[in-house]
């Protein structure tokens, strides 16, 4: 019996169309071929920030990331950055008795602005908050802390195989692969994902069929 889903952020419940804009406009190229890139990079199985890096060879992400903050472009969220799924989804979990946790790779910035969204959450919690960042076992390990319930009674539910399915399930999480964004989509029918995640779903809402089930 599952009692905790604990979702991950980027292409789980937020789109990531804002992020790589920002960034585009930022670096001064277009939003077309960053995007592309991005693809690039996802079809490889790199880090999506190579991205950046093939856009502006050298560039200090971290060191870029400050500068936009400081120029007051830096990160921003709200309402119509949500998949249009998440509140009715989340607010149905609650519903059913589920504990309800965000937890993804984000910036502490990114936390707050996902806090203020004022979702239907028990908990919303970044790498940047916590300090370590997936795939580490230590952030699956600090999910288990907050998460109130046993790894087999824990769902983890993301997009990114090598992020979210691999290393929930080498904890001893149970798993469900969303198909959504570009590492959702690509990776959907991959068979070490088939193999692996417990679930695969199209929609945040199929999880309460999964909790009911």
């Amino acid at each position: 019996m599952i009692e905790t889903v604990v979702l991950d952020v980027g292409e789980t419940i937020i789109r990531d169309d804002r992020y790589w804009y920002a960034w585009a406009d930022w670096l001064g190229i277009p939003r077309h071929t960053l995007s592309a890139l991005v693809g690039a990079v996802v079809a490889q199985g790199r880090d999506n920030a190579d991205a950046l890096r093939l856009a502006r060879p050298g560039l200090d992400v971290a060191a870029e990331y400050q500068a936009r903050e400081a120029a007051g472009r830096g990160e921003a969220l709200d309402e119509t950055d949500l998949y249009d799924d998440v509140r009715p989804a989340l607010t149905e979990l609650r519903r059913l008795g589920v504990r309800v946790i965000i937890a993804g790779n984000q910036t502490s910035r990114a936390g707050d602005l996902l806090r203020d969204l004022g979702l239907p959450a028990d908990l919303i919690v970044t790498s940047g908050d916590w300090g370590v960042a997936k795939p580490q076992p230590e952030f699956f390990e600090r999910v288990l802390e907050v998460a109130q319930a046993g790894p087999g009674a824990t769902l983890y539910v993301g997009d990114h195989p090598a992020n979210d399915i691999f290393p929930a399930k080498a904890a001893g999480l149970r798993a469900a692969h969303i198909r959504r964004g570009p590492w959702g989509h690509l990776w959907a029918d991959a068979p070490e994902v088939t193999a692996t995640a417990d679930w695969r779903i199209d929609t945040l809402t199929q999880l309460a069929s999964i909790i009911t089930g």
